[in-house]
């Protein structure tokens, strides 16, 4: 296979994050490199709400096992349960004030768990791996 020599002055960030993957996935960068070049870099953070930016950026340095680790996390019965709950109770007008955080607090945390399930599915699908949606 014929191969060029390219010189490609990379922003830093963006090559840190490269040589971050190549870490993790113990490969080199050159080959990491070519891969993202192929198709495409992986998956940005940049775009997601700046609350849950530093916890998807680090996911980048993360291997792939503690990677499928969170594709498979799930909420508790008792938390969907009773947010189900505080739900129905929202939806007739009966919460207190106190239940009113308690159900923005499981709403946050549900939206945090699936952006990061999703963001974990995205780089082990850019690093090759098949994930299956649920």
């Amino acid at each position: 296979m014929l191969s060029e020599t390219v010189t490609v002055h990379l922003p830093e960030a963006l090559y840190r994050r490269l040589a971050n993957t190549a870490c993790a996935t113990q490969r080199s960068l050159e080959d990491v490199l070519l891969q993202a070049v192929s198709v495409g870099s992986p998956p940005a953070w940049e775009d997601v709400p700046p609350e849950y930016q530093a916890d998807l950026a680090q996911m980048d340095r993360l291997d792939d096992a503690a990677l499928w680790q969170i594709v498979r996390l799930q909420q508790t019965e008792p938390e969907v349960a009773r947010y189900d709950e505080l739900l129905t109770r929202n939806q007739a007008g009966t919460l207190t004030d106190t239940e009113r955080v308690e159900l923005n607090d499981l709403r946050t945390a549900a939206e945090g768990l699936m952006l990061r399930k999703a963001h974990a599915a995205a780089l082990l699908t850019w690093r090759g791996h098949t994930v299956p949606m649920p």
